[in-house]
């Protein structure tokens, strides 16, 4: 299969839901959402984008199955299986904080093939195939070259619900708030994983994510030439449902830091 073409196809798709999402942006009402569980919001943006995908990437791979966040078709492919998140950062959207994605991957099996992620605001299609290198509209891209935490700027996540890990979890904010250069929360798991493989971010870290917050994400950093595993260093960190993406520079020191608490 050629997955450079598919994933272009993939990036005109995408664009196309991305024009949607802004235009809706402009007069959404915060009355409009709904809620799945605790702090856990959707709206129809949400769930129109997802149809648009859905629909339009079953044409480029008829027989592919589905993973989406708002369950407009669950289903693994018999070969290949697309995972969406339409709208990753939706608090934000709903709030007018101009940071929020699209993250699109493809698996072949279960090994990832094609990942895109599109920060809709700055129109910056961050995209990766099999074969191939990491982009960012249309450059390559690699992850950063430091090799000090603290000269690291990084980023991380914080929990909205299931809050019983979360005494530890600041223990950590603490001791690498005083180890590197800097740390950040942006709101969305799919760009914080495209801000490690360009580069912006040396590392990023947060537990209890889902397949379609961090599929894409995940495998750009890869891509771009970084690691992504679980908290302890294994490569489930989608079955784990925690995730540390390097530069491959800081990765020991940040995987020492969390063993302390995790």
């Amino acid at each position: 299969m050629d997955y450079e073409l598919l994933c272009t196809k993939v990036l005109a798709i995408t664009r196309l839901t991305g024009n949607f999402i802004r235009k809706e942006a402009m007069s959404f009402d915060a009355k409009a959402i709904e809620y799945k569980g605790l702090n856990d919001m959707v709206s129809y943006v949400d769930k129109t984008a997802e149809k648009q995908l859905v629909k339009n990437l079953s044409k480029l791979l008829p027989d592919a199955g589905f993973i989406t966040e708002e369950e407009t078709e669950n289903i693994l492919g018999r070969s290949h299986t697309w995972i969406i998140d339409p709208l990753d950062g939706t608090t934000n959207f709903i709030h007018g904080i101009p940071t929020y994605s699209i993250s699109i991957a493809l698996y072949e099996g279960n090994q990832p093939v094609i990942g895109v992620v599109y920060e809709i605001n700055r129109g910056e299609m961050f995209y990766t195939y099999k074969g191939g290198p990491a982009f960012l509209n249309n450059k390559p891209i690699r992850v950063s070259q430091s090799t000090q935490l603290s000269q690291c700027l990084l980023a991380t996540g914080f929990p909205y619900y299931q809050f019983d890990k979360q005494p530890q979890y600041i223990k950590l904010f603490t001791d690498i708030m005083q180890q590197c250069h800097g740390l950040r929360r942006i709101g969305s798991a799919a760009v914080d994983l495209a801000y490690v493989a360009c580069g912006r971010f040396d590392a990023y870290f947060e537990y209890n994510l889902n397949s379609y917050d961090i599929a894409a994400g995940a495998y750009l950093v890869q891509q771009a030439g970084g690691q992504v595993m679980n908290f302890s260093g294994g490569a489930d960190y989608i079955e784990k449902r925690e995730i540390l993406a390097t530069n491959g520079q800081v990765t020991d020191v940040i995987l020492e830091t969390i063993a302390k608490y995790f």
